[in-house]
């Protein structure tokens, strides 16, 4: 039997991960929070100094926060162009999710019935878009989707369409982009979590008269609450903040919250507001995902 860890060994071990997370994490979210409160005027320094070393007044501008909310010239509450790319992108993250659920939780069904000498083969086709450049697999469905692109090409070669249909630059084209490339955040741990499932479970309910779906229903989907979670999650966090593909596929008028913040710091040299408005994106995710986990552990007690 092998020795127990050292305790140097298992603080190293522990604290690994907390180092990572500090320096990539919390660090930056730090340095982020500051700028937020920057007072930036006419200067292009976004670090400079918020505390006055000779009279100890702290100054904040929180007009950096408060101009999320309400425009420069007093308008009305909640009815900003940001407050709009913010309910935008959630919405839009919120279908994306919704979408990979729908057409991943199939798939990762399948592959988890599937026999263990084919398994193989089916997840290296979920990660086989990650060996791919990001930039290129969204460009390729610009060239499927354009006016003259594959799509569009095979509908008036079978005459169902005798002029090319408007499909790049919509909400269709964003949609198919986004669930095309965050599909595999839903698979895989929707599969890590259906591959330890019992299905015994379900004979036994056949044996009992229940139908398939009804099954499926009662036994499958609430053994694999733990998966559709973190699967949902895993989409909904980061398309939240996607900037590539509503640039690259969407129309001018979904404008998300991703493309809002490039634009306050690269093209207004904005940092302050920029960084408020990134400061507000994260609280907007982490506040929920914090309150859900503090209640789910709450119940497992």
């Amino acid at each position: 039997m092998a020795s127990p860890l050292p305790v140097p060994g298992k603080r190293f071990v522990i604290g690994v991960p907390y180092v990572w997370l500090f320096f990539f994490f919390l660090l930056p979210f730090l340095i982020l929070l500051y700028i937020s409160f920057v007072d930036q005027g006419e200067s292009i320094n976004p670090f400079k100094p918020i505390w006055d070393p000779v009279t100890g007044i702290l100054s904040l501008k929180y007009e950096n926060y408060w101009t999320i909310f309400r425009d420069d010239e007093g308008g009305a509450l909640f009815q900003t162009i940001y407050i709009e790319a913010y309910l935008r992108s959630i919405w839009y993250a919120l279908l994306t999710a919704l979408l990979c659920l729908l057409i991943g939780y199939p798939f990762a069904y399948f592959i988890a019935r599937s026999s263990p000498a084919v398994r193989p083969a089916l997840l290296m086709m979920v990660m086989l878009p990650f060996w791919t450049s990001f930039l290129l697999r969204v460009y390729a469905w610009k060239g499927i989707l354009a006016d003259q692109g594959v799509v569009n090409k095979v509908l008036m070669a079978v005459g169902l369409t005798s002029e090319p249909i408007q499909m790049l630059y919509t909400n269709v084209s964003m949609l198919v982009g986004m669930t095309y490339v965050y599909l595999p955040f839903m698979v895989l741990p929707l599969y890590a979590n259906l591959v330890k499932m019992d299905f015994r479970l379900l004979e036994a309910a056949y044996d009992l008269g229940t139908t398939p779906f009804k099954a499926f229903w009662l036994v499958t989907v609430p053994l694999s609450k733990a998966g559709i979670i973190a699967g949902f999650m895993l989409v909904f966090i980061p398309a939240v903040g996607e900037f590539v593909i509503p640039s690259l596929l969407g129309g001018p008028e979904n404008i998300m919250i991703g493309r809002v913040v490039w634009d306050e710091m690269f093209t207004s040299n904005n940092w302050p507001r920029a960084s408020a408005l990134a400061v507000v994106m994260i609280a907007l995710i982490i506040v929920p995902l914090a309150i859900y986990y503090h209640y789910t552990a709450e119940e497992k007690k």
